[in-house]
């Protein structure tokens, strides 16, 4: 299951890096004669459309090609974002104690207890909506579940004696955290990273279904289901193709995800 899963999920990268080639049209092309063309097995449908096509004419098999890779690269570059950062707030309440640690546990516990749907709705209702944006909300997600382990395991490590000799012998904060601390660290971070991963892919389909997210002419998975929803009587592949392929992602992400937290995860070992 894990080898077929992580099959798919390279299947999906690739898809994602050659969008521009393997896609047949172009994913902005309108071409109203042909709107909501059927899948080439339902009858009126046809090969020049394997997917059908949308209520403006557009490839549905494109759009779901050029969708995956937007997806992708949003939850990607979110969950690294919220990987760095995480970090580094954890590094920095370890390091500096008092007020600071106080002021970053605060935080870590307020992002906990917020649901982050209000949060991303208060955004985008002041900022307004954009891609930098959206991918910064983004990388805003779940940067606690990274702050909170780096801090317990940093002031565990400043304890040990790698830390406190590195420090007697003279070596920087930044030295004692990169070169030593973090590597020590890095099995606990990236099972957070590939639990993190998968939760991000929905998340951000979900804001774009509901407008929240990547708008037109872009487009994601989120969105695709989104413009679906009121063709699901007479156009149902145009909404159940990119759901499908939100389903897919997250499992295909998932299940690697589980078995790489069994190996690294030292509470999970005998």
């Amino acid at each position: 299951m894990v080898f077929l899963s992580a099959l798919c999920l390279v299947t999906l990268i690739v898809v994602a890096l050659a969008a521009n080639w393997i896609a047949p049209y172009d994913y902005q092309a309108i071409d109203l004669p042909a709107r909501l063309v059927p899948p080439f097995w339902i009858e009126g449908g046809g090969l020049s459309h394997l997917l059908g096509t949308d209520d403006l004419g557009r490839d549905v098999l494109s759009r779901l090609i050029f969708s995956v890779r937007m997806s992708l690269f949003v939850a990607l570059l979110g969950t690294v974002i919220g990987a760095v950062l995480g970090t580094v707030l954890g590094f920095l309440a370890a390091h500096f104690h008092g007020w600071v640690d106080d002021l970053v546990v605060a935080a870590i516990d307020f992002q906990a207890a917020l649901p982050f749907m209000i949060l991303a709705l208060a955004v985008v209702a002041t900022l307004g909506n954009s891609l930098v944006l959206f991918i910064g909300l983004m990388g805003i997600y779940g940067w606690e579940r990274y702050a909170r382990p780096t801090r317990g395991l940093t002031l565990s490590a400043v304890t040990h004696g790698y830390a406190v000799a590195v420090r007697t012998l003279g070596a920087g904060p930044m030295r004692i955290y990169g070169r030593h601390i973090l590597p020590n660290i890095a099995d606990a971070l990236i099972v957070d990273m590939t639990l993190n991963f998968p939760q991000t892919v929905p998340l951000e389909t979900s804001l774009g279904f509901l407008g929240l997210g990547i708008r037109p002419p872009l487009t994601s998975l989120g969105n695709m289901v989104g413009f679906g929803r009121d063709y699901l009587m007479t156009a149902w592949w145009i909404a159940v193709f990119p759901s499908l392929a939100i389903f897919v992602a997250t499992l295909a992400m998932s299940i690697p995800g589980d078995w790489v937290r069994d190996r690294l995860d030292p509470t999970l070992k005998d």
